[in-house]
């Protein structure tokens, strides 16, 4: 279903002219070899182009259309027209030696093989170069020397004639694409994506642009050992994908990645979203519900309250159809190969509502300071995982498994609420908003023992023991805060995991901290005392016995009670 999907992506883009025909690709193109009618190097042209990188500005290598580049994972293999300096000059940055030689004659048998009887200039120009071109001598051309670590830096060259380049030539592309043609194998069989009767294809495409990945690509169908062939099937003949879907799936997959705006990184994983019609629109409408940002908050609140209402939804002035099929792929590195975390399919309007209703879940009160209100999959993540440690991504699979739940709008992964705990705990009780925002949305799908509205804040009404107890808490260390002005350290650096774990053992101790400091209240804050005895006594009422210790989900109760007490506490403080 993946290459299916990815198949019928590249025949839309393909329709639009975003991607070359069969035979052809697009690659990262740094210099051209420039030239003369006889074959001679006039000189080296920089093909780079100056882009905005973050705040800085960078060189970016031009993507071009060029002929299919060949698979290496090792031995000599030489592309046609596009290839790095070894191929089409015989040279590194120390110079030439026997491999690298061995590189240039294989260049150099390709190119006379394919353009030897051609009888345009350009084809012309290129076959004399290889005829008389010695790297041995390559320092001797001022062109080539003057550029030599520019060249040499792995960057692909391709042919040119000034402005006129080798790959644009309609003889030489017609040779090609005849070339290809009689190429034809004896392997034939079912494709197993189109359902056609084909050549298939030994070798697919190395996919280019996963991080972590190696950085010549990796595999994402592929068989390298004989433990993985059946009935004497070597390669990828054990799974049979004809050279047009294979080159069609490989084309599309190349070009999500290389486009860096619609990909983002969760984990160690990459995801790339693609609409059916191969429109903007919907990728860019995505990117902004998953991870939302505080400039795009007006435009996901407007898109969640038209699907609430059943109206149309627009995004830079263009409606989206909520029929259009979409599909998110993610993807991991492994070695030379790549490992698919998931594949999900809907429609785009079920994939909205299913956000809307995650989105929902996660509502709750936050400090004053904080000025947005979707929290995005890349900020849940980051709430589980230990910002100060060196390696701060969350767990890998736990990362995918969270991403994928939320799109189903189905359970959220068990380890996505335990991490959240143990994060709490690790931080003596720090529960920031995002940490109280995943413990309440856990409850409501995974235990569905909350409602989203009755506790997007304190809930003075409830009696659940946990909850009223993390309330309790969090009124025990507000009275130590207001008896001490600047202390430094509360109860809930002290006491806060063993509250929330063994209610029963730290519970009587912190009452007798409380008297004391009730009596310091008495002598300087009357009416704080006052106060907080009043509530103390209001809580305590909904208290029957300090249970000896609470499960995984009271826990959440515990400190979700805890975080709505201090809230309101701050809440209060806003208003005087």
């Amino acid at each position: 279903m993946i290459l299916q999907a990815l198949m019928e992506y590249y025949e839309n883009l393909a329709e639009q002219g975003k991607l070359p025909r069969q035979g052809w690709c697009q690659a990262k193109v740094s210099y051209g070899i420039n030239l003369s009618k006889s074959g001679d190097i006039k000189d080296i042209v920089w093909l780079k182009r100056e882009e905005q990188m973050g705040k800085k500005q960078s060189w970016i290598p031009q993507l071009m259309t060029v002929p299919a580049m060949v698979t290496r994972s090792s031995g000599v293999s030489s592309n046609f027209l596009c290839d790095n300096s070894k191929y089409l000059l015989g040279i590194d940055k120390d110079g030439t030696g026997k491999r690298i030689l061995e590189c240039f004659e294989a260049a150099k048998e390709r190119h006379l093989n394919l353009l030897q009887n051609a009888s345009d200039e350009m084809a012309q120009a290129i076959c004399a170069f290889f005829r008389k071109w010695n790297p041995e001598k390559a320092k001797e051309n001022p062109g080539v020397m003057e550029k030599w670590e520019d060249i040499t830096d792995s960057g692909n060259l391709i042919f040119c004639m000034n402005e006129k380049y080798a790959q644009d030539d309609d003889e030489i592309g017609q040779i090609w694409d005849n070339n290809n043609k009689e190429n034809v194998s004896d392997a034939e069989g079912t494709c197993l994506v189109t359902g056609e009767k084909t050549e298939i294809s030994r070798i697919h495409r190395n996919i280019k642009g996963v991080p972590g990945a190696q950085s010549s690509g990796a595999a994402l169908v592929s068989f390298n050992a004989p433990a993985f062939e059946s009935y004497g099937k070597e390669q990828s003949y054990n799974a049979p994908v004809g050279k047009y879907a294979e080159f069609a799936y490989t084309s599309a997959l190349n070009y999500l990645l290389a486009q860096r705006e619609y990909t983002f990184s969760i984990g160690d994983s990459i995801i790339v979203y693609w609409a059916e019609a191969a429109k903007q629109e919907y990728q860019d409408a995505l990117l902004a519900l998953l991870n939302p940002v505080k400039d795009n908050q007006d435009e996901i609140h407007s898109i969640f309250e038209n699907l609430r209402k059943n109206r149309p939804v627009v995004v830079d002035d263009i409606e989206l159809n909520p029929a259009q099929k979409f599909y998110i792929l993610c993807l991991a590195p492994n070695a030379a190969r790549l490992s698919v975390r998931f594949f999900y399919q809907n429609s785009f309007g079920n994939i909205m509502k299913n956000l809307a209703q995650h989105y929902e879940r996660m509502k709750i009160i936050r400090p004053s300071y904080i000025d947005y209100e979707y929290l995005g999959v890349d900020d849940i993540l980051k709430a589980t995982a230990n910002l100060n440690s060196k390696d701060k991504r969350p767990v890998s699979n736990m990362a995918a498994m969270v991403l994928l739940a939320i799109l189903q709008d189905a359970r959220y992964p068990a380890s996505l609420y335990t991490d959240t705990l143990i994060r709490i705990r690790a931080e003596q009780g720090r529960v920031t908003w995002e940490r109280a925002a995943i413990i309440k949305a856990y409850m409501i799908k995974n235990y569905k023992n909350m409602e989203g509205d009755t506790y997007m804040g304190l809930n003075e009404e409830y009696t659940d023991t946990a909850y009223v107890l993390g309330r309790l808490f969090s009124v025990l260390e507000s009275i130590q805060m207001d008896a001490n002005p600047g202390i430094k350290s509360t109860i809930r650096d002290r006491y806060f995991n063993s509250a929330c774990a063994t209610p029963a053992s730290v519970f009587p101790v912190l009452i007798k901290l409380k008297n004391s400091h009730i009596k310091k209240l008495e002598r300087e804050k009357e009416s704080s005392k006052i106060y907080y005895e009043k509530l103390l006594t209001e809580i305590m009422d909904k208290l029957e016995i300090y249970p000896k210790r609470l499960s995984l989900e009271e826990q959440g109760k515990f400190i979700l009670g805890y975080y709505h007490q201090m809230q309101k506490k701050y809440k209060k403080r806003e208003e005087k």
